[in-house]
């Protein structure tokens, strides 16, 4: 993960360049997230997945270009549409498509499923099946920062249904009252889970929501993986400074229903279909690369390397055994001696 750039606001507008080199890395990541995904639907649709799976398909960008800004040691929590955001933290796509079959190989030994993973080593902190948790959550990690006095930031993602939840706004009051080290992003992908947010917040730009604890929000096309990092570099300085909490609403759009089980009839295939076609953060990237003089076949290489990944991961999920009955008792209690 890059180190946030430190320095003034750019103009509105402008667009923060990225080298050739980190946007083909940008790129890869956002298709590693891509593939993913695709081969967690088909496992699920054979079976393989059970309980909840809900897909990231559209919002590589966000993830992605938020991780740019944040620095060795800084942390991420997020709600349960966390696929993308373990990968964009670095966690193997082995241990993460073995979790989501229930496998002892997975990163939560096969106990946690889609929804509840963890690793310490990369600073994730979970996804959270509970509705607005990760605000809660993300302020009292942001809390521990600022009461050791360290400079790390923690990146806390939820979406626009989230965005109404009480717990939400109440972290923002404690957050502002300290200035707490925390970025909250709202991924705004229109629909929380069938409902379009336009008809179920009166305040359209949610950038604003904590703007009566004076926290300061912009929103950012969550479609643009070079947009997304601009807007995080700004947010993560203004926390990094000690100014306390920023909000940003990143725009984004989900191709595939809330969950597995959701056949999506709240919108038209011609909407989706025409954001794919006219908006998609990989297909925007590609484009960018190929402009930038970044070859065809270099392209089809990493296209190569990252099916590759993905395969070897679905394999390795597979062939990992299931957890033996007594790894239900494991991670439940921590036995302390008294002081």
């Amino acid at each position: 993960m890059a180190q946030a750039t430190e320095g003034k606001r750019r103009p509105k507008g402008r667009e923060l360049a990225m080298s050739r080199e980190e946007l083909t890395k940008a790129y890869r990541d956002m298709l590693l997230i891509r593939r993913f995904e695709e081969k967690a639907g088909q496992l699920y649709g054979m079976g393989l997945i059970g309980g909840f799976c809900h897909l990231y398909i559209g919002q590589e960008a966000v993830v992605v270009g938020m991780l740019r800004a944040i620095g060795e040691g800084d942390q991420v929590i997020t709600s349960y549409r966390d696929h993308g955001h373990m990968l964009a933290c670095g966690m193997d796509p082995g241990g993460v498509m073995a979790e989501l079959t229930g496998r002892r190989d997975g990163y939560s030994h096969g106990k946690g499923g889609s929804m509840h993973m963890f690793s310490k080593a990369r600073n994730f902190f979970g996804g959270h099946g509970i509705v607005g948790a990760p605000a809660s959550l993300g302020t009292g990690i942001a809390f521990s920062n600022w009461y050791r006095g360290n400079d790390r930031i923690c990146l806390t993602f939820f979406g626009e249904g989230a965005a109404n939840q009480g717990q939400v706004f109440e972290s923002f009051n404690m957050a502002a009252l300290l200035k707490l080290p925390v970025v909250y992003v709202i991924e705004n992908n229109k629909y929380s889970m069938g409902t379009s947010v336009d008809r179920a917040t009166t305040v359209k730009d949610l950038s604003r929501h904590a703007a009566a604890w004076g926290i300061p929000g912009a929103q950012a096309n969550g479609m643009d993986v070079v947009a997304v990092k601009e807007a995080a570099e700004t947010a993560v300085a203004h926390c990094r400074s000690g100014k306390g909490p920023y909000l940003l609403e990143v725009k984004t759009y989900r191709y595939r229903g809330h969950s597995m089980s959701d056949p999506a009839r709240y919108r038209t295939r011609e909407e989706v279909q025409q954001m794919r076609s006219e908006r998609d953060c990989i297909e925007g990237a590609r484009t960018k690369l190929l402009a930038l003089g970044v070859e065809e076949a270099a392209l089809k290489a990493i296209d190569d390397e990252v099916k590759k990944i993905i395969q070897e991961a679905a394999d390795f999920a597979q062939a990992s055994p299931e957890p033996d009955a007594s790894e239900l008792f494991t991670d439940v209690l921590l036995e302390a001696e008294a002081a």
